[in-house]
């Protein structure tokens, strides 16, 4: 009885997938930050930290934050890594 294997190499994200990633993600970031927006200005006129409508809307402008670096981390991670890899492969075939 036989099995085949598969290596890591062979299941790597193209730049498509990556790209649709960061696209999502910042789209996702974008809709967050108006709900923030939204509830912010629904509960502004009771300005106080009991005030959990405020507070959830805070915090949604600040998850928007997070979700946004993160998906522009994913995307500059990966560009990094590809150019090395290019880099790599390029030293490789002038030795």
């Amino acid at each position: 009885m036989t099995t085949k294997t598969a290596t890591i190499s062979q299941l790597r994200p193209t730049k498509s997938d990556v790209k649709r990633l960061v696209n999502v993600m910042t789209l996702i970031a974008w809709g967050v930050l108006s709900i923030g927006v939204l509830l912010c200005l629904i509960n502004l006129s009771h300005f106080s930290d009991k005030n959990i409508g405020l507070m959830v809307g805070i915090g949604f402008l600040i998850g928007s934050v997070h979700i946004y670096v993160i998906g522009t981390a994913i995307g500059l991670v990966h560009a990094w890594k590809s150019e090395m890899a290019k880099s790599h492969s390029n030293n490789q075939s002038q030795e």
